[in-house]
């Protein structure tokens, strides 16, 4: 039977411990349902998904995970059994069908995304090339470049007199 002491050296190297999934690394001491949104791709209702789906409760930290509870986490991220609006690529361009991506994939499809966009020249794509906002936002005060170097106020030098005589 376990003491007191066993127990909290137990649970101390819980949290202290890294636990990588989907090669993130994630910090033992978080709870599962912030710590599965540090994953570039998994939403706050996405976390929850995989925690009520998967049967595992929320506020377990992560560091107390299993390799068995790891890895199912791992596979239902890879290929989320989800309603369709929750997954972060409906109809795939290529594809389309509906997918979820994470990680490298979606910062990959993002940039193809953005590629071909420029390639077809379509108004996105122009925005996109100069550096300007695609989705309307107002433009004379916001996405300025070179703000130290715009037109305003003259800084004040030292100024020579001369002196008349």
């Amino acid at each position: 039977m376990e003491t007191k002491q066993e127990i909290k050296k137990h649970e101390k190297t819980a949290e202290e411990r890294i636990v990588r999934i989907t090669s993130k690394d994630i910090e033992g001491g978080m709870k599962i349902y912030a710590g599965l949104t540090k994953i570039k791709g998994i939403s706050w209702s996405l976390a929850n998904a995989v925690c009520k789906i998967l049967k595992i409760d929320k506020n377990k930290k992560v560091g107390s995970l299993t390799n068995e509870e790891i890895t199912k986490i791992t596979g239902f991220i890879k290929n989320p059994q989800v309603p369709s609006y929750m997954l972060n690529r409906g109809q795939d361009f290529e594809s389309g069908n509906n997918k979820h991506l994470v990680e490298s994939d979606l910062d990959l499809r993002k940039e193809f995304d953005i590629k071909r966009l420029k390639k077809i020249k379509s108004y996105r794509g122009f925005r996109h090339m100069s550096g300007l906002p695609m989705r309307g936002q107002r433009t004379k005060s916001h996405f300025r470049k070179n703000k130290s170097k715009g037109a305003g106020i003259k800084k004040k030098g030292k100024r020579v007199t001369e002196v008349k005589r």
